[in-house]
């Protein structure tokens, strides 16, 4: 407290610990991260006679130089991580600017996309606020058009590329009985033409990845054989896998029930990896955090899959029960955090393999925003998903390692902690203006107007939906 009554030009962690006698750089960050007051109570202890002293709550500056003297203290540098936050890519899907929802109802909302270059703008405009959403995701046959390469050309003019392509292998008639895992084998023809199709359009708009979700399942014992089931898929995978150009890569999600309720045939990750293994290295496993039962360690997963050279990409969403398709990071962003700490991790790991697999990885939002606005839902997806990531960059790993080492485990947790704890918003606020995006992304676009405009543009002619 005698420090911040001081008058100094600028008060970070440093210079208040060197102009107070006794001062330590390092009891003091642990002090300012610890304790229990915020600002306004500092304030009101500073306050004598009616007088107050001026205003304690740090500039952006100042709260830069926070974070800069925490990672000094780890022998590390902000540029690092600020060069790191700018290449984060983080793929907003097209379905999520449509109407989307739940199985009972969808709502429509005023100023929703009529076509798929409406959907183009909208991802254009959040990319554009939070510099790092440069990839649109399409779902096909829902954002299918006549000429992709125009569409690819597009996307460009509006500063966005198309992303990963996903088939959609769950809404025709014939997948009543499952798609590439379905008894008759005219059904999984039909199933395997549609996905070369995918392949085929990701080969126009130069996407990487085919994002592969199957519904697949079973909903009674005895329907049909768990083990004839899996040779069916298996098989319809390696006819689409070959079909891959040089470069491509086949992501294979997985979800333990839903809509099958019996025995979903890619019913988890270890599944998914047998699978991929069988097929070849392009073949990764695409991680949705809302396909998990209850508890389950999602970050775990993640580790395993990183040290198998396996993890291809991810599904963000939040959940509290189910695929609930939320905003990610709303209900558990420890969650989130954690996910991106060993992410962070494996980057900078020794063996190349790992490495590779974790600089590779797909980062891609996968929700339905049915009572929340889309573009603000999917602005807040972004930036917690920055947020999360910038969290992760500041763990001070030689001292969790430390703690590891002393068997210290209360230690090494709150050191996971103080980095969680961090107020990263001045970090990301910065790092968002040097991409030519905002400081603040959803006050930008509430103060924008681009709402009211598409719901004034955007009348006549029917909405996209699922």
């Amino acid at each position: 407290m005698h420090g911040q009554l001081l008058d100094l030009e600028r008060k970070t962690i440093e210079s208040l610990a060197h102009a107070v006698e006794g001062g330590d750089v390092q009891v003091l960050q642990q002090f300012i991260k610890q304790n229990p007051w915020d600002a306004v109570q500092d304030q009101q202890r500073a306050m004598r006679g009616g007088a107050m002293v001026r205003e304690l709550a740090p500039t952006q500056d100042a709260a830069l130089a926070g974070i800069d003297q925490i990672l000094r203290v780890q022998g590390r540098a902000l540029d690092e991580v600020e060069g790191r936050l700018r290449t984060q890519r983080i793929e907003t899907p097209s379905w999520g600017y449509a109407n989307s929802g739940t199985r009972f109802k969808v709502f429509p909302q005023p100023g929703v996309p009529r076509t798929v270059e409406e959907k183009l703008a909208d991802a254009a405009l959040v990319h554009r606020l939070t510099g790092v959403a440069p990839s649109v995701a399409l779902h096909i046959p829902w954002d299918r058009v006549d000429d992709w390469a125009a569409l690819r050309d597009h996307a460009a003019a509006l500063g966005v590329t198309i992303g990963s392509i996903n088939p959609n292998l769950f809404q025709d008639e014939r997948y009543k009985l499952g798609s590439l895992a379905h008894p008759d084998a005219a059904v999984r023809r039909g199933a395997i033409d549609h996905v070369l199709e995918c392949i085929a359009i990701a080969r126009q708009t130069g996407s990487r990845d085919i994002s592969l979700w199957l519904a697949d399942g079973t909903n009674y014992p005895g329907q049909d054989d768990l083990r004839d089931r899996r040779r069916r898929l298996a098989a319809s995978l390696e006819t689409c896998y070959a079909a891959l150009d040089p470069g491509m890569r086949l992501l294979v999600e997985y979800k333990f029930y839903e809509p099958a309720f019996y025995a979903t045939d890619i019913p988890d990750w270890g599944a998914a990896l047998l699978l991929c293994q069988k097929l070849g290295p392009r073949a990764r496993v695409l991680v949705d955090l809302g396909h998990h039962a209850q508890g389950v360690n999602i970050e775990q997963i993640v580790a395993t899959l990183l040290d198998e050279g396996r993890l291809g990409g991810f599904h963000f969403n939040g959940r509290k029960y189910g695929d609930d398709d939320l905003i990610v990071g709303t209900t558990n962003p420890l969650e989130l955090f954690l996910i991106y700490c060993e992410l962070a991790a494996a980057e900078e790991d020794a063996d190349p393999v790992v490495a590779a697999t974790a600089r590779s990885v797909a980062y891609m939002i996968d929700q339905s925003h049915n009572v929340e606005q889309k573009i603000p839902a999917m602005l807040l997806s972004v930036m917690n998903c920055q947020a999360a990531y910038a969290r992760a960059l500041l763990v001070d790993r030689a001292a969790l390692r430390r703690a590891r080492e002393a068997s210290d485990v209360v230690g090494a947790h709150r050191t996971l902690l103080a980095a969680f704890e961090t107020d990263v918003r001045p970090l990301l606020a910065h790092v968002r203006a040097g991409l030519g995006g905002a400081a603040d992304p959803l006050d930008a676009y509430a103060a924008g107007g681009y709402q009211e405009q598409i719901e004034r543009e955007r009348v006549g002619g029917s909405q996209m939906s699922w």
